[in-house]
């Protein structure tokens, strides 16, 4: 901790410079908040001292409250962990100090350290500085007076607006906003910030105590209005989450009872927020994706990754060209290669759509988009690989035809160069089976659109090098990705977990319930979309293959479902066409397709698996169950073989490549939420009544058995077979 500390100089002029020091960001550690009560407490009393400026060292001011303190009251329970900053610190200490203060604000203020700053009496920023308040996506909410102040500089529905995206501002629109009292350039900011102060102590500035404004609040009843339509936003935008609405009730006690008043409301709530699932859920996430950079026996022995300055990318399908324009938007030489030319043109032309929708939907700049497509050269043969440090091969799912090209690419590429296939369900082994240089084989399975969806899954064979992992591990990060590290088998870490999701709820349709009540109950959940409207949108010809791979990996748990076949049959293909288990017309909503239902009682009639013919009787919460209970069981086989560093990595995954929730910190986090033994018992009921697909697996009965919470490090007997 010798790092994290903070200062006070007091200058010729009277002014206490008071500095945070706790690299990088400078987080309020429970140090640091005493060390400012205590820094601001000593300037208050000295006499030489006229006035204050708040400051963090390195070029930012503070990054917010230390996170790692929720993760520690998470682990106990023990709310009176968290410190009293709203009160203690910033209401008495600093607000209503007897000498004025000002905040100088370079590089960031996030969170806490924008709650800090609200605290000052001004507001002094460089140029370019982040200010925001981001703690709703933590699950909690402002809890050092945030939710008064900010609405009261700046007017309600701005503040509200900032509040619930978690989206910062720069400090130029801070300025024009009323935040910031002013902009200086970093080279002043110090001394721009020591005349301010100076100037409202011999009262030359008005000595502004944002917590007492009201000019920028309007009437009780606008600001009701204001209110009752950001309510109806978040109802409409946020399910199963509480801190968004619990911070509009503070927002409103604030105006209706006065700002001190909601400083105590918010105080109270804010250590509610801190203990709900949650926040639990997205600390967990926060944290466990931080994990995933650290792989045992590869990041922590001294090696470095090479620097990669040119890949290939094979097939300028949906998959391929949507890894070369990631590759492209960092700025990546991409070779795109194709069997013919109109394959090729139509690659290119995806790429070019894909860049000109980011520009469109103002994600991306014009000059960068123009950079990134001039990065990216098509080609029909392999002329250009002899420099390439990456091949990423994405082609279709053909065992024989990705063989081949790996026997051809392994002569063609330099001997550095990494062998990386997207594949997302075959075995790399049997990919590189004709090759000599295994060590160079890897998996880069990317999730769809590659370009949008945030997760890069690496795949290592027992053969694949560390310098190759670490390599495109170096690579992911470039791109914007999280690379998590995984096992090799069928599937390997994320689809094979959720094999078991589409299976779940064909089982259930084939008993009898309803497929849109199915969708229903899994988009309340908080999926984006049920799984029959996730099958339509990938499409029946993915279902079909996938079907076949764990049909034969994993023959012993695979349900075959008629359906998917009968659908085909009657000339659906799903969102392809417009017709599956929902109707799609451009510009619409997809809408139930009830001329379905007649094939969904074929499918039943031939799997003939309803109790006396005649439909289960399922409550909302079993559904839900029936469907995700199964791919917690596939989580533990996947846990207990070892394809996993840890079971964080499994947390991610499936929140960053399936869109699990992330408010319920991932799939085997929110299964020990509902505890082992609850998923053991289900699942053994329901496989003696419907068979093996639920039966459920080794290591969740040993868990379950043991009160051992499945997130628990394996034992040292099954990390032997660990495929890591």
């Amino acid at each position: 901790m010798g790092g994290v500390k903070v200062t006070m100089e007091v200058g010729s002029d009277g002014v206490a410079v008071i500095t945070i020091f706790n690299p990088p960001v400078n987080a309020l550690a429970i140090p640091i908040i005493a060390g400012l009560k205590e820094k601001w407490t000593e300037a208050t009393m000295r006499n030489d001292v006229k006035a204050i400026v708040l400051t963090g060292n390195g070029g930012r001011f503070s990054g917010g409250f230390d996170i790692n303190v929720f993760q520690k009251v998470h682990g106990t329970g023990d709310i009176s962990q968290m410190p009293d900053v709203s009160v203690d610190l910033v209401v008495n200490i600093m607000e209503d100090g007897k000498k004025p203060a000002v905040a100088a604000i370079e590089g960031l203020a996030l969170g806490g350290g924008l709650e800090l700053a609200l605290g000052c009496h001004a507001r002094i920023a460089a140029p370019r500085a982040q200010l925001g308040l981001p703690e709703l996506s933590l699950g909690v909410m402002p809890g050092f007076g945030g939710t008064q102040r900010l609405p009261r500089l700046i007017g309600l529905s701005k503040a509200v607006e900032m509040m619930m995206t978690s989206k910062p501002i720069m400090s130029e629109e801070g300025k024009k906003l009323g935040l910031i009292d002013a902009i200086a350039p970093s080279s002043e900011l110090l001394k721009v910030s020591r005349q301010w102060a100076l100037d409202i102590a011999e009262r030359r500035k008005p000595w502004m105590r944002s917590l007492h404004k009201t000019d920028k609040i309007g009437s009780l009843s606008e600001a009701r209005e204001a209110l009752k339509v950001a309510r109806q936003q978040v109802k409409q935008t946020v399910k199963n989450m509480p801190q968004h609405l619990a911070c509009i009730d503070v927002v409103e006690d604030g105006i209706i009872h006065g700002g001190y008043h909601g400083v105590l409301k918010e105080a109270k709530v804010f250590k509610d927020l801190v203990l709900s699932d949650t926040s639990k859920g997205l600390v967990h996430v926060f944290f466990a994706q931080r994990a995933t950079s650290k792989v045992p026996t590869v990041t922590d022995i001294g090696l470095k990754p090479r620097t990669v300055k040119k890949v290939a990318v094979i097939g300028g399908g949906l998959m391929g060209s949507g890894i070369a324009t990631a590759l492209a938007l960092s700025n990546t030489f991409v070779v795109l290669k194709e069997i013919n030319s109109e394959y090729l043109q139509k690659g290119m032309k995806a790429i070019e759509e894909n860049v000109r929708g980011l520009v469109a939907r103002k994600k991306l700049p014009q000059g960068k988009a123009d950079k990134a497509l001039s990065m990216v050269k098509g080609a029909l043969g392999y002329s250009d690989f002899k420099d390439v440090d990456v091949v990423i091969e994405a082609v279709i799912e053909n065992i024989p035809l990705k063989q081949k090209i790996f026997s051809e690419i392994e002569k063609v590429c330099p001997p550095h160069c990494i062998l990386a296939s997207n594949t997302s369900t075959i075995d790399l082994n049997v990919i590189g089976e004709n090759t000599r240089s295994k060590d160079r084989i890897i998996g880069a399975h990317f999730f769809s659109p590659a370009h949008i969806m945030p997760l890069l899954e690496i795949v290592r064979t027992e053969k694949t090098s560390v310098q190759a992992i670490l390599d495109l591990m170096a690579v992911g990060k470039a791109i914007k990705k999280v690379p998590v590290v995984v096992g090799n088998c069928t599937g390997f870490a994320v689809n094979r977990t959720f094999f078991p999701y589409a299976q779940g709820a064909h089982i259930l349709a084939n008993l009898g319930v309803d497929v849109y009540r199915i969708d229903a109950q899994i988009t309340n959940f908080g999926l984006p979309m049920g799984p029959f409207q996730l099958q339509d949108l990938t499409g029946y010809g993915v279902a079909v293959a996938v079907g076949k791979e764990f049909g034969s990996a994993f023959s012993d748990r695979t349900f075959k479902s008629p359906l998917i076949d009968l659908l085909i049959k009657s000339g659906r293909n799903g969102k392809n066409n417009g017709k599956g288990y929902y109707i799609y017309e451009k510009g619409r909503k997809p809408r139930p397709d009830f001329t379905v239902l007649p094939i969904i009682e074929e499918s039943r009639r031939l799997t003939n698996i309803m109790p006396g013919g005649k439909p289960i009787s399922v409550t909302d919460q079993e559904i839900v169950e029936m469907i995700l209970f199964p791919v917690v069981n596939e989580a533990c086989r996947v846990l207990d073989e070892g394809i996993v560093v840890r079971a964080s990595d499994l947390d991610v995954a499936s929140v960053l490549g399936m869109s699990f929730p992330s408010y319920r910190g991932g799939i085997v986090f929110w299964a020990d939420t509902v505890g082992a033994g609850h998923i053991y018992r289900s699942l053994k009921k329901w496989s003696e009544l419907y068979g093996n697909f639920f039966k459920p697996s080794r290591f969740l009965e040993e868990r379950a058995t043991k009160g051992i919470p499945l997130s628990a490090p394996a034992s040292t007997s099954s990390a032997s077979r660990s495929r890591i």
